[in-house]
């Protein structure tokens, strides 16, 4: 006959390393701000700059930062683009984007 199993303990070791997962996650974001400059920027700003991006749904504009992101962690130098309007925030990504828009913006490249 097999041992019982002991489902109170199994959901007391997922939820322990759902809590571990969760701070080694904050832990590396909080890595990825600083090892990409972004902790110059006052929280305002960064909160600010995230809440746009997250609101980007173009598939484009997302698979032109999947490349940058990609080639900072592998290490590589970014392609250089041609143009003041590289697509990645060029044009205001949200109606509460209250920022003027740059020249490259009234372009529309993406």
């Amino acid at each position: 006959m097999r041992k019982p199993r002991n489902y109170d303990e199994d959901l007391k070791a997922l939820t322990a390393k759902a809590k571990q997962l969760k701070a080694r996650k904050q832990s590396q974001l909080g890595e990825l701000v600083e090892a990409t400059g972004a902790d110059n920027l006052t929280i305002e700003e960064l909160a600010g700059a995230l809440l746009s991006i997250a609101a980007i749904t173009d598939p484009q504009r997302r698979e032109v930062w999947r490349k940058r992101g990609a080639a900072f962690f592998s290490g590589e130098r970014p392609e250089p683009t041609s143009g003041p309007s590289t697509g990645d925030n060029a044009q205001p990504a949200a109606p509460h984007d209250q920022r003027p828009s740059s020249p490259g913006a009234a372009t529309g490249a993406a």
